[in-house]
């Protein structure tokens, strides 16, 4: 048995691999090794053969923001005429939409808008609550960031604050890459890494769930994008409070970054790595949103068992030029023709339904 298939051997089995060994098994491992061993280690946490899923929507209540991150399409300044803040009927449509056609949940995230304070936020999230049965994941640590400076509070109190006006649980976005080189290059008017990991944390010290997330396929080295996985794997020692790790893969089109897509085999050897090295995070994500169907299907044999969100809505991706779109009836099909059970669930992993 050679280096490489040892090292696989052994995390299959359990052991942790370090960052060496990860970068190791990253850069001379097969494709076919790296599917195996992610499936066997997937197979291992979850033994049930079902792939989850769940039905939400994605609104993003305001394009306007100040960070101005260089990989970014989405974002408007507030001069532009296409920059808006979504009002509260609008806001609501999309949920009453969302739940009619079996919605769970929402994931709320906006730009850094120097015009919403505090209050804001406070009276968005307690008007759904008033009005709706509805899981709120919402605000990435940059916003959150963003709010505390804005109101002068320190960062536990403004997560309190959110908390008791409804909100549930925080998305992992903004992490990009969390190494700072990185982020000088690509946003460098964001928060560092030790500031998202510090919300982050924070949040899920209050008792808060909350997600992980990799941007990758851009400026970061192959050892900056395991350091990531490392860092998350390291909190999750700490605090424990990640459900679900989702790397997404860089869009280049109409950002200011651009660059070159990220191949679909430089995708699938990412999610098979993220399975194998973050032995701790219990559920990992394949995107469809970025890789379209097919490679979100293939993505279950490289050691998902997730298959995300239906996205009813979804627009910062789709503002670099990518725009796929997958129905339920197309998510609960290509699961099953992978071989498992579709099973519908909530942002916190409640199960709902199973789609036998």
């Amino acid at each position: 048995m050679n280096s490489i298939d040892k090292l696989l051997s052994q995390a299959i089995s359990g052991y942790r691999l370090t960052l060496e060994e990860g970068l190791e098994i990253y850069e001379k491992a097969d494709l076919f090794s790296l599917a195996n061993a992610a499936s066997k280690i997937r197979n291992r946490i979850h033994p049930e053969k079902i792939i989850t899923f769940v039905i939400d929507r994605n609104i993003n209540y305001t394009n306007i923001c100040q960070s101005k991150c260089r990989f970014c399409a989405f974002y408007r300044e507030k001069s532009n005429s296409q920059a808006y803040v979504l009002s509260k009927e609008v806001l609501f449509s999309k949920i009453e939409d969302t739940l009619s056609l079996g919605g769970t949940g929402i994931l709320m995230q906006g730009g850094l808008n120097e015009d919403l304070g505090l209050d804001y936020y406070l009276d968005i999230l307690s008007s759904i609550k008033k009005r709706y049965n509805i899981d709120i994941h919402s605000f990435s640590p940059p916003e959150i960031d963003h709010i505390a400076k804005t109101s002068g509070l320190e960062v536990g109190k403004v997560i309190s604050l959110l908390r008791n006006s409804g909100l549930d649980s925080l998305p992992g976005g903004g992490a990009e890459i969390l190494v700072d080189r990185v982020r000088k290059v690509i946003s460098p008017q964001k928060i560092s890494w030790k500031r998202w990991m510090e919300i982050i944390q924070e949040a899920q010290r209050q008792g808060m769930k909350t997600t992980a997330t990799m941007v990758f396929g851009h400026v970061e080295t192959l050892e900056e994008r395991l350091l990531h996985l490392v860092r998350i794997r390291q909190a999750q020692d700490e605090t424990g409070g990640f459900t679900a790790f989702i790397p997404w893969s860089f869009q280049p089109g109409n950002t200011d970054l651009g660059g070159n897509e990220t191949t679909g085999v430089d995708y699938l050897r990412t999610l098979a790595i993220s399975r194998i090295m973050l032995d701790n995070i219990p559920n990992i994500q394949t995107s469809w949103v970025t890789q379209g169907s097919k490679i979100a299907q293939i993505g279950i044999s490289f050691g998902a068992n997730d298959f995300g969100s239906t996205m009813l809505e979804e627009n910062v991706v789709r503002a670099t030029g990518v725009n796929f779109r997958v129905s339920i009836e197309e998510i609960v099909r290509v699961i099953k023709d992978a071989g498992f059970i579709p099973v519908q669930r909530t942002n916190l992993y409640s199960k709902v339904k199973s789609f036998r």
